[in-house]
């Protein structure tokens, strides 16, 4: 399909009027996930360095600025690798290092309190189940209207690589988690009072592991934020360029464009990519120093696109029914509804303001879709791109 960014698959599959919304919650979703990272690359240098937070957030935003502007999606994928592989090879080092330390599981064991070795985090909405599934569902499956992953998959050299990546993603991810996880059981013991619960990790790995282990540990963490503000930058970017300025500011300012005319706009692309990557950059710092939480934003990030955005994109795959009046009315009720439930849900029941709007948004799609077949047939298949930015679709016989 052409596609440069997830935007793309909107305006392609829907139109313009389902990129443009779409583009803009995705910007502020991703907004919330640069600044969460560049927050936690940032608080981990100035926890083991005489460094004011708010400098550290600019040394972070301002390193991972240069090195995604100078080299765009090969930059971030090649600086990627050797940011992430540490911390996953030094988690698991540390946790094994710390039972052959102190002579095995059984002398952690007997400090966790109840609750916190069992699965009633799943099932037990007391013990916090909703908050927990909605976490889940928002990372796991809001991930997949992700800015960032959906460009690496773009970026594929086929379809096959792109699937093998996530397997091999999905396995790391699981053995890192789990090494994590067991790292977090075991500071009961090691530190059983402690204020902040944001200096258990650095903790450990200053005082409770090896030098060369903690060093590594904390920059893996470090790496970690900073492999997903690059790309998180670069594809916020891509969207403002390609789908708000580009496609929606200069055409619709200029409407008679040749063939060259647009030739001239997808090289001025790059430029205005690199343009806007300077705004984000300081939006990133300013809520990134507002609200330095980058647990909480890192779920409210793709909470956001989940609501409104996950159901249009599924629906315009596998459904040859899908089109404008159902998407745009998806993407309007999934994000409105998500908006008002944040400030009108009990607390008793905080986690189904993250599980609702998606079933409502699927809810809405699929009749308003039916209902609006004559004013709107859907365009399922893309075959070109014509030269003036228009599409060339075959539609059913």
């Amino acid at each position: 399909m052409n596609l440069i960014t997830l935007p793309d698959f909107y305006y392609r599959r829907y139109g313009r009027s389902v990129e443009v919304p779409v583009a803009m919650l995705m910007t502020f979703s991703f907004l919330i996930l640069i600044a969460g990272n560049f927050a936690g690359a940032a608080w981990i240098l100035s926890t083991l360095m005489p460094i004011p937070f708010v400098w550290a957030l600019v040394i972070m935003g301002v390193v991972v600025f240069a090195y995604t502007l100078a080299g765009g999606l090969f930059s971030v994928v090649s600086t990627d690798i050797s940011q992430i592989y540490p911390a996953i090879v030094s988690f698991f080092i540390a946790a094994i290092w710390l039972l052959a330390a102190y002579g095995g599981w059984q002398y952690f064991s007997g400090a966790i309190p109840p609750g916190y070795f069992d699965m009633s985090g799943l099932t037990n909405v007391g013990h916090g189940a909703l908050l927990n599934w909605a976490g889940l569902l928002a990372l796991g499956i809001g991930d997949i209207v992700a800015l960032d992953f959906m460009e690496r998959m773009f970026a594929a050299k086929d379809p096959q690589t792109a699937q093998k990546a996530c397997w091999w993603a999905a396995g790391w991810i699981a053995a890192a988690g789990f090494a994590c996880s067991m790292i977090g059981l075991m500071a009961f013991k090691l530190i059983p009072v402690i204020a902040d619960y944001r200096m258990v990790l650095p903790t450990i790995a200053m005082h409770y592991v090896p030098f060369w282990i903690g060093a590594f540990m904390m920059v893996g963490v470090i790496g970690a934020g900073l492999s997903t503000a690059d790309g998180g930058m670069l594809a916020t970017a891509s969207v403002w360029g390609r789908n708000i300025i580009q496609r929606n500011i200069l055409q619709i300012w200029r409407k008679h464009y040749t063939v060259e005319d647009r030739a001239r706009l997808d090289r001025r692309l790059l430029r205005i990519t690199r343009f806007m990557a300077i705004p984000i950059l300081g939006l990133g710092i300013l809520i990134g120093y507002l609200k330095p939480e980058p647990g909480i934003m890192l779920v409210l990030a793709f909470d956001v696109v989940f609501a409104g955005c996950l159901v249009p994109l599924a629906l315009g795959v596998f459904w040859k029914k899908a089109n404008t009046y159902g998407a745009l009315a998806a993407v309007i009720v999934g994000s409105v509804l998500r908006l008002v439930l944040y400030f009108t849900i009990p607390p008793a029941l905080a986690g189904l303001d993250t599980m609702i709007p998606p079933l409502v948004s699927l809810a809405v799609m699929v009749p308003v879709s039916l209902l609006t077949q004559k004013q709107d047939p859907p365009k399922y298949k893309v075959v070109q791109e014509a030269p003036d930015d228009t599409l060339v679709l075959s539609t059913m016989a």
